[in-house]
């Protein structure tokens, strides 16, 4: 026994005796051996040494008491060594195979593993980007089975687990600070839709953490509601928890609700402590330096009402969540998440570049890798599922984290991309090792490599462009704020206004400024920088920390209804029963003319939007007899609800509309076909970017509407004319090759293994449907296409632009489209040649001569302006007042009418020039409706004393409704408010005649 504690000898060497036959075909799944891809096991032919037992223990099987089970059953060919392998066997039930490592994948994969062989089905972590409008990012596992829990869509499976990615970014400032906290993390969970509840969920924890994970039972505690009694009986009487280890809490920690209203219940919470020996006396769960909670349990039991009453649900749920880094720092028995397998590999690749040693680094040192090593994953995972740079919703999360990641590296000591090159970007190699752990956790990402390493690079970059700039203004400003704090005896303070100067010209989000402050002992006035925010942006968006749940009155109209039957891949005509009839959202039994309502239909051919396709148009009928009809509704929208239910929008033409009448429901046929062909042209479309423009562009949204198709995708620049010219020809191309489509229903897996590109923000079940051009296009989608590429005619970009940093946009037409646009431009194009009296290829020409007679024309009449106001200010120049008694300063302040600002400038130039210094000028004009203009221009002479133009003209043009500045010397000003420039120049006049005549004495 004493071999097997040398567990590094066992990768290189056989050594043993062969003794267990080992059918590595059910035994050892293939993903056993990626954990030590660069060692091999040291097996005889089908058999395994007792020394490979010890290595197989525990972290390279995800099931371990699977195995131990099967080798247990096995009959050993040698009898003297077989006290030895169940001494082995024993140690692997017992945890005691200290010295091998647990991975973080391995964990993932036994969660899942041990509730998979539980009758739960294994579902994939949702996207980071939710499909839900009361959250901005996923932040719980439970997330993707709200609508179940809302009793919006029927249940799929009666139980389910997932390894849920999450991000949550309340607690930023707590990340690297504390031992546990992060913006991104996975949850493990296990899920009751149902079917078991509060015995079967707390007898699973208990077994998956004591009998899987092997956590000593005695270091474990519970939490259960204080008035949970069933919890707590079952804890203590069936799971065998001593009382003192159970402790009773709040509402405030263990009662979960969804919102003010819905679904809710008592959880528990497991927790594992790291120091028993200070026994049970004023335990406190709460404590860090002591205690992890690591598996949370809820029990949706209640639905809460508008009055606050509790009533049972007719569906009793549970709703897991074990934290992955949490139970990775248990196992791998370190003394924080960040220094798991999970995260070190990145803090390790981030030391290297900063040429900081982890475990030789101060603890501020410290702290900044943890904040890089965090902040990556979150990045990554973010921008891998569509999520782009930008100073709204999800986008401004991410754009936070990563300026907040550089700045952090650059107080790391890191320069340029760490590796010599002082113009690079280090963010994207510390990526690079992200990407490289991220197998396990989303194989999409590796796909995405060269997009996630370029946006990153081009975020990067575009921000070190102004962060020194803004280092150095706000350096400056803390200077100022401490002098002024000095002087005045007060507690130094940043205004709102430059610390939103910092955040809206230099691109520092305000959690920066206000670290950066923090650490120079500068606080910040946030009340003033959030007015300032939304004086600029009146709607902002903001992250959740909550999923809401609430009881929605969409689910009651629609509980008792079935799912829609599609009918509109074979036809556009059908026979349907009124099954709900919905007015201003109520429930009504009849719809009169004029009415407008929402109707279901047992099956409808109307397309509701989805996948971008806009919903069909079209009319329901009420017969009566041949060609009769009782009623006419007009259809103008159909909307997906509920999961399957189809929500037909119209308006009442004819007649009266009954629930359990049977119509007759016909779609556009014309208007059906304009969305078939814009459809099937968003796709070759997106097939000609990936051709032309690299195929690591991937859809970012779309459009597909009867008179336009949009295409949204992630590109870092403009597309030049050339490349928009080949993608145009491409497409037409494919449309004159007349290829057929193929359209097939098939596994998700097995379309994804085929190639097929998802769309975005599109979910999906295991069953989807494959749009194929052979040989151009595969797509996983729902939406209606031609039959034959040659239906679509024609195909042309009308413009290409950027709606977002690193997300371009094109716009084009295909079909009846194409031939209305070509024929409205040519109609435009005949106007202008009969207008100028030249040919079309003539037109160019002609306008741009044009442009330059214009230009030239208006040139002359500035100068002619310039002129006539320097002029205006040589007879001006007689009403200079002289200030001051011992030396004298000429003042001129005077408006000059409808002067344009230009003209003003120039004035106000010439006068400064002619005055003897010292000299003050401030000039204002109304040079158009709802316009002002003003211009303060001093000499060296006023300057000197400490008298800015730039700092003069500001609150003058405030008065105007506007403002401005500029340098010591010379600044101008605007506004929107010509009934106050006289009090303005007023106000302008006193201000400086007081301030200079103070300045004489």
């Amino acid at each position: 026994m004493e071999s097997l504690k040398l567990p590094q000898s066992l990768f290189s060497s056989h050594g043993g005796k062969a003794i267990v036959p080992l059918p590595t075909s059910s035994l050892l799944p293939k993903s056993t051996f990626l954990i030590y891809p660069n060692r091999k096991l040291a097996l005889s032919t089908d058999f395994v040494t007792t020394a490979t037992v010890a290595l197989l223990s525990a972290n390279m099987f995800p099931c371990r008491h699977c195995v131990v089970k099967q080798i247990r059953s096995m009959q050993f060919t040698t009898r003297s060594t077989s006290a030895s392998v169940q001494s082995t066997v024993d140690e692997l039930m017992e945890g005691k195979s200290k010295d091998l490592p647990v991975s973080g994948d391995s964990i993932r994969h036994r969660f899942i593993d041990f509730y998979a062989s539980r009758g739960h089905k294994v579902l994939p972590s949702a996207s980071l980007v939710p499909d839900d409008p009361t959250v901005l990012l996923t932040i719980a596992g439970m997330l993707q089975f709200k609508p179940i829990f809302l009793g919006q869509v029927p249940r799929q499976v009666p139980r389910a687990t997932t390894a849920q990615r999450c991000i949550r970014t309340n607690d930023v400032e707590n990340v690297g600070r504390t031992s546990r906290h992060h913006t991104f993390f996975e949850m493990l969970g296990n899920f009751s839709f149902g079917d078991y509840f509060k015995k079967e969920a707390i007898r699973w924890a208990w077994e998956l953490s004591t009998v899987e994970f092997g956590l000593p039972a005695d270091r474990l505690w519970i939490s259960v509601f204080e008035d949970d009694n069933e919890a707590f009986e079952i804890w203590h009487d069936e799971m065998g928890v001593p009382v003192e280890r159970i402790k009773r809490m709040g509402e405030d920690d263990n009662f979960w609700t969804s919102g003010v209203t819905g679904p809710c219940g008592p959880c528990s919470e497991i927790y594992y402590d790291f120091h028993p020996e200070r026994g049970y006396s004023d335990t406190d769960l709460n404590d860090d330096s002591r205690f992890i909670e690591f598996y949370n349990l809820v029990f949706m039991e209640f639905n809460k009402k508008d009055d606050g009453s509790l009533e049972p649900l007719k569906q009793k749920n549970i709703d897991t969540g074990l934290g992955l880094e949490r139970m990775a720092r248990i196992l791998q028995k370190v003394s924080n998440n960040y220094e798991t397998d999970l995260i070190y590999p990145i803090i390790e690749k981030t030391s290297e570049l900063a040429k900081v040693p982890y475990g030789l680094a101060d603890d501020h040192s410290k702290l900044n890798l943890k904040i890089i090593g965090d902040h990556l994953r979150a990045i990554v995972y973010l921008i891998s599922d569509g999520v782009v740079p930008s100073n709204i919703g999800r986008g401004y999360v991410v754009r936070r984290l990563i300026r907040r990641a550089v700045r952090t590296g650059r107080m790391l000591g890191i320069k340029g991309d760490g590796q010599g090159n002082l113009e690079g970007a280090f963010l994207p190699v510390i990526a690079g090792k992200v990407i490289e752990l991220s197998t396990h956790i989303n194989p999409d990402v590796k796909d995405r490599t060269p997009r996630i390493l370029e946006e990153l690079k081009r975020e990067e970059l575009k921000f070190v462009q102004t962060l020194e700039r803004g280092e150095k203004y706000l350096d400056q400003m803390l200077v100022e704020a401490l002098l002024s704090a000095k002087a005045s005896r007060t507690v130094p303070r940043l205004s709102g206004k430059d610390a939103f100067l910092l955040y809206d010209t230099y691109g520092f989000p305000i959690e920066i400024t206000a670290e950066v402050a923090e650490e120079r002992g500068v606080s910040i006035d946030m009340t003033g920088f959030d007015i300032e925010m939304e004086n600029q942006r009146r709607q902002s968006q903001a992250a959740h920390s909550a999923v809401k749940l609430a009881m929605g009155t969409s689910a009651e109209l629609t509980k008792d209804v079935p799912d829609t039957k599609f009918l509109g891949y074979e036809t556009l005509s059908a026979t349907a029963v009124v099954e709900s009839l919905i007015v201003n959202g109520n429930p009504v039994l009849q719809v009169s003319e004029g009415s407008k309502v929402e109707v279901l239909l047992n099956r409808t051919p109307f397309y509701a939007e989805s996948g971008g396709q806009i919903g069909d148009h079209g009319f329901l009928y009420v017969p009566q007899g041949e060609n009769q009809h009782k009623a006419v509704m007009e259809i103008i929208d159909v909307q997906k609800s509920m999961g399957n239910i189809f929500v037909h929008k119209g308006t009442i033409r004819e007649g009266v509309l009954e629930v359990g009448r049977e119509v007759e429901a016909a779609v556009d046929a014309k208007l059906r076909q304009r969305a078939k062909v814009h459809h099937t042209a968003t796709h070759l479309l997106q097939s000609a970017l990936k051709k032309v423009i690299g195929q690591e562009t991937s859809q970012a949204g779309s459009l597909v509407a009867f008179e336009r198709l949009r295409f949204d995708f992630n590109f870092h620049r403009p597309l030049i004319d050339d490349e928009l010219a080949e993608i145009e020809r491409l497409v037409n191309k494919w449309v004159g090759d007349a290829t057929p489509l193929q359209t097939k229903v098939m596994p998700l897996a097995d379309a994804k293994g085929a190639g097929a590109i998802a769309m975005f923000g599109e979910k999906y079940g295991e069953e989807v449907r494959v749009v194929e051009v052979p040989g151009i296009s595969m797509e996983l989608c729902g939406g209606t296409h031609v039959s034959n590429t040659s239906e679509i005619r024609g195909f042309k970009i009308i413009s290409e632009q950027g709606i977002a940093s690193g997300i371009r946009r094109i716009e084009a037409v295909a079909g009846d489209a194409f031939i209305e646009y070509v024929n409205a431009r040519d109609y435009h194009m005949k106007q202008l040649c009969s207008t100028l009296k030249v040919k079309a290829e003539e037109v160019t020409t002609r306008v741009e001569n044009l442009l330059e007679e214009l230009r030239i024309t208006r040139n002359e009449a500035s100068t002619l302006r310039e002129k006539a106001a320097v002029y205006k200010a040589s007879i001006m120049a007689t009403k200079v007042i002289s200030v001051g008694t011992s030396e004298k300063f000429r003042v001129l302040v005077e408006s000059m009418e409808d002067t344009d600002a230009d003209s003003l400038k120039k004035a106000a130039e010439y006068l400064i020039e002619t005055l003897e210094d010292p000299a003050a000028v401030i000039l204002g004009s109304c040079p158009g409706a709802d316009k002002v203009s003003l211009v303060a221009a001093f000499t060296p002479g006023v300057v000197q004393l400490g008298i800015q133009a730039g700092k003069f003209i500001g609150p003058i043009a405030k008065l105007c409704g506007g403002g401005g500045g500029g340098r010591p010397n010379f600044a101008q000003a605007g506004g929107r408010k010509p009934e106050n420039l006289s009090n303005a120049l007023e106000k302008a006049r006193s201000e400086i005649i007081s301030v200079l005549s103070e300045k004489a004495k």
